[in-house]
């Protein structure tokens, strides 16, 4: 299942991903928002966020007008590892060298077709599981 959710800033986007995830017959849940109307981005990449690290969903995607705001916000939630794309090889590497489990999207920066094809790379790229790779990630976490 996949988180998804958006500000208005990245509404539009969010709704063409979605019907793009209904084509490949990927289960989601949307976390909103659901409408143009003027909102809060933080809101809706916590949801997403919440979502993945509370094991409710295995992967999200996060959109505002630039994914910077929203990308920022869903990092604070611990597990949460989002990263920020804009081109099919930055979310295949953030896959497969990251482990990457939350993508965001600027839906004011990209066009349709790359924005899903950037989703379809980071939906369909394993993480590497490379020693070194491992080693990595699992010193992005704090200590305890």
């Amino acid at each position: 299942m996949i988180a998804i959710g958006s500000d208005h800033g990245g509404y539009a986007l969010k709704q063409k991903v979605i019907r793009h995830l209904e084509e490949r017959q990927i289960e989601w849940e949307d976390m909103g928002c659901h409408g143009m109307d003027s909102c809060d981005y933080p809101v809706y990449g916590r949801a997403v966020a919440e979502a993945v690290a509370g094991g409710r969903c295995e992967k999200g995607i996060v959109i505002c007008t630039t994914g910077i705001g929203i990308a920022m916000t869903a990092n604070k939630v611990p597990g949460i590892r989002c990263a920020l794309c804009s081109d099919p090889l930055s979310a295949k590497l953030t896959r497969l060298h990251n482990d990457a489990n939350v993508l965001a999207l600027g839906g004011g920066m990209l066009g349709e077709n790359l924005a899903l094809e950037i989703v379809d790379v980071f939906l369909d790229t394993a993480f590497s599981g490379e020693e070194r790779h491992r080693r990595r990630v699992s010193l992005i976490e704090p200590a305890e």
